[in-house]
């Protein structure tokens, strides 16, 4: 934090140190980043998306420049809700920011069923 400037703010009731959130899809979960910066000076850290079960993502290749900048087609790659809960969520809470978990579905029952599963294994990784 800067000294004598309060950034403080909150988005609803999540009360945050800063504004400044490291964008979804483009942060990963963090981790690769904590040797260039340092990540407990965040207000928060949103996820890349989260499916229930780890998507490989699109054939390469994934990204072709063009005359305007770039086009990228990742294909959602992720470690999925199990994973992500048991690998990644408890390094994101040892660093004390706010966690924004992006997840996603192919449908509503699969959006139900990784918000379900975030939730119930939120209890037993809170304890590391």
């Amino acid at each position: 934090m800067t000294e004598g400037i309060d950034l403080t703010t909150s988005c609803g009731p999540v009360a945050l140190r800063t504004p400044i959130l490291a964008a979804s899809g483009c942060f990963a979960y963090g981790q690769q980043f904590a040797a260039f910066t340092d990540l407990r000076a965040l207000g928060g850290i949103s996820t890349k998306g989260i499916s229930p079960l780890p998507r490989f993502g699109n054939p390469l290749p994934r990204i072709c420049e063009t005359t305007g900048g770039m086009l990228n087609s990742i294909g959602l790659e992720n470690v999925g809700v199990e994973a992500f809960l048991r690998d990644k969520l408890p390094f994101l809470r040892d660093l004390g920011v706010s966690v924004w978990v992006n997840f996603f579905g192919v449908d509503f029952e699969t959006y139900v069923d990784c918000a379900r599963r975030s939730a119930q294994g939120r209890g037993s990784t809170r304890s590391r």
